[in-house]
């Protein structure tokens, strides 16, 4: 018997556990990547499936289904979108606190200049999309082109001091886009969307019409969530860059 525990001790997988700094990594990285499953997949569910689907539906058709599939479906959509978001950026700044003190930089400024150019991006394209009411997809896909492309230069040109490596640079840009879209969420495809559900829910409980502004609010709504659906392409690009596709830095 004991010959045969001893065969199998070493025959068994051997398996070591990393550190704690490794480990609260890995704890980040997977929450990010469930939460990101779910929001992502839903940003496609709603692109490819939900929105040609609706334009099927009559408008009793619509009070049926709305009131019931939407407040669920956003709910998870929306915290998903947050909870991937700061799952990433504690992940992301455990590599910007390492590359800062291995190189002897500042960590404050990589980040400042994050939330400062992506937050400027997102909120150029809100004036487009909320105020100036930009309404054509191929004239709002063409500025929010450049001003990512703007976006993504200025993040470089501001962070190449020799010691930011690839996966922050990469990450730097993958995660602000990820920024662009969870501000998209929260900022125009909730709040519009959100009164939508409300003016159907009357329609559907008391026949009140629904106001004819409607309209152009989920305009607004599709416009922005198609907008993340774009950006969510070159977004998980940087971020599998960030590993496997060295293109920045070190």
């Amino acid at each position: 018997m004991l010959h045969l525990n001893l065969c199998a001790l070493a025959l068994a997988p051997s398996i070591m556990l990393p550190g704690s700094g490794a480990g609260t990594l890995m704890m980040f990285r997977w929450i990010h990547f469930l939460a990101g499953i779910t929001w992502i997949g839903l940003l496609y569910f709603f692109n490819l499936v939900n929105v040609p689907f609706m334009k099927e539906m009559d408008a009793a058709s619509k009070a049926k289904i709305v009131p019931s599939l939407m407040p669920r479906a956003l709910w998870w959509f929306r915290w998903a979108a947050v909870v991937t978001v700061l799952a990433g950026l504690a992940y992301w700044g455990q590599i910007v606190g390492a590359d800062a003190r291995n190189g002897g930089g500042s960590a404050g400024h990589v980040m400042g200049s994050f939330f400062g150019i992506w937050t400027v991006v997102f909120l150029l394209e809100f004036v487009c999309i909320m105020v100036i009411k930009i309404n054509k997809g191929p004239v709002l896909a063409m500025i929010v082109i450049v001003l990512v492309a703007a976006g993504a230069y200025l993040f470089l040109d501001w962070n190449q001091h020799g010691w930011e490596s690839n996966r922050l640079l990469s990450i730097g840009i993958g995660g602000g886009l990820g920024w662009i879209m969870m501000l998209n969420v929260w900022g125009i495809i909730w709040r519009m969307n959100k009164k939508t559900i409300n003016w159907t829910k009357e329609f559907a409980k008391n026949g009140t019409p629904i106001p004819p502004e409607s309209a152009g609010l989920a305009r607004m709504a599709f416009l922005a969530s198609r907008t993340n659906a774009w950006l969510s392409i070159p977004m998980l690009f940087f971020m599998g860059a960030a590993s496997h596709y060295p293109m920045f830095g070190r």
